[in-house]
């Protein structure tokens, strides 16, 4: 028998979220009778203690009879169990400093730890993640945000919402206000950010138009395009686009986006960027007079990144921040000559029943089977450390954890 447990999530503010809800829990143990399940108590969970326990789950604060941990957010080192198998997303890959102390409690005490972010198919792209939900939470409030800008409709922030059904059905009611600000939107990126962000364009009606298109034409209605990375980037040798080339060479291209900023009045943003990749346009571009972009919903929030003018990430509560062009500084939002830029970094778990029951289905789907296995290379890729050691794929870790 094996026996998972549902870690109560630590970090503060609570995330809602969770990997597995309780219809998920009933439907693991019917396919696979030689697991059990305990749920760590929660009074935060999205799903409260009595759903799982009307499904036949245990609820318990002691996990310690748990084979294996599945959390979402990183977990405090003093929460760690000796000798456990966890997985979350440790946010550890990319040496960040925050964590780096949980990570040697993790190899102190012997821990494996999987990591949800490594998880991957062949062809490098991720199995499990939150992104469409990001997309869809941010399309939403980048949405919320130029209501307020305009001073045109005022909705309720998505949090305050039931569902996804909720957040649509809002949107919806206001379908005419947006279509006829005649707004152009630019969406950046080919991955699950954007395909939530086109998706929630697309469910109230906005019509998609061709990059040519998009900058050639003037609309009487609201239009957005879609822009791939062989729209926002060009090799800098002048040879042509390949996407192999450019997922291992990106400091060998440069940014072509900028025709997009004297069109375009909102830009989402949902692009995957490293500090080796151009950002889209520059801080002293926005100065520009032709610099058209009024409103940025910054779902990929890379501090000074892609966006160059995301300074920090913000909050759902207080989810939107001002630039001020002329003096090159943050500013109020929403002012006559701001930019506003939306960048709160945890925008999944403002939706967190859905995008839990999201998340568990495509775990149970692709990676149980794989977890289960005696021995699995999506598994063994994803496995950060184990028997009190680094494996060798994240052997580059050790200077991280060394200091």
């Amino acid at each position: 028998m094996i026996t998972f447990g549902l870690i109560c999530e630590y970090k503060q503010p609570p995330d809602k979220r969770v990997a597995f809800p309780p219809i998920e829990c009933h439907q693991i143990k019917t396919l696979y009778a030689n697991i059990n399940i305990i749920a760590e108590t929660s009074s935060d969970r999205i799903f409260g203690d009595e759903l799982y326990k009307k499904e036949g789950i245990t609820v318990s604060n002691n996990l310690s009879a748990c084979n294996i941990l599945f959390g979402i957010k990183e977990v405090p080192a003093e929460k760690l169990i000796e000798g456990k198998t966890y997985l979350f997303f440790s946010h550890t890959i990319k040496k960040q400093p925050h964590n780096r102390e949980m990570l040697k409690e993790i190899i102190k005490k012997n821990i494996r730890l999987i990591d949800y972010e490594c998880l991957v198919w062949p062809n490098g792209s991720r199995v499990l993640g939150f992104g469409r939900y990001a997309g869809l939470v941010g399309t939403y409030e980048t949405l919320k945000s130029l209501g307020i800008k305009n001073k045109t409709f005022n909705i309720k922030p998505a949090y305050e919402c039931a569902d996804l059904r909720e957040m649509i059905a809002i949107l919806q009611s206001i379908e005419p206000i947006i279509k006829k600000q005649n707004h152009k939107i630019v969406i950046t990126g080919s991955g699950r950010v954007s395909s939530g962000a086109e998706e929630l364009l697309k469910a109230i009606g906005i019509k998609n138009v061709s990059p040519s298109d998009f900058l050639s034409s003037n609309y009487h209605e609201t239009v957005y395009t879609l822009l791939d990375s062989h729209h926002l980037y060009k090799r800098k040798d002048g040879e042509l686009w390949n996407h192999e080339h450019f997922f291992h060479n990106h400091n060998a291209y440069q940014s072509i986006f900028k025709p997009y900023t004297k069109v375009a009045d909102i830009l989402i943003n949902g692009v995957f960027w490293d500090s080796a990749m151009p950002q889209h346009f520059s801080k002293e571009d926005t100065k520009s007079n032709g610099f058209s972009l009024k409103l940025i919903g910054d779902i990929s929030c890379d501090i000074e990144g892609s966006v160059p003018i995301t300074l920090h990430d913000t909050h759902a509560d207080n989810s939107t921040m001002g630039w001020d062009a002329a003096n090159q500084c943050e500013c109020e939002p929403y002012g006559e000559n701001s930019i506003d830029i939306l960048a709160v970094s945890n925008l999944p778990s403002e939706l967190p029943a859905d995008a839990s029951v999201g998340f568990a289905n495509d775990f149970i789907k692709v990676v149980l089977p794989e977890l289960l296995k005696p021995e699995s290379e999506m598994i063994k890729n994803a496995t950060i450390c184990e028997a009190g050691r680094l494996t060798e794929k994240f052997s580059y870790l050790e200077d991280y954890i060394s200091i």
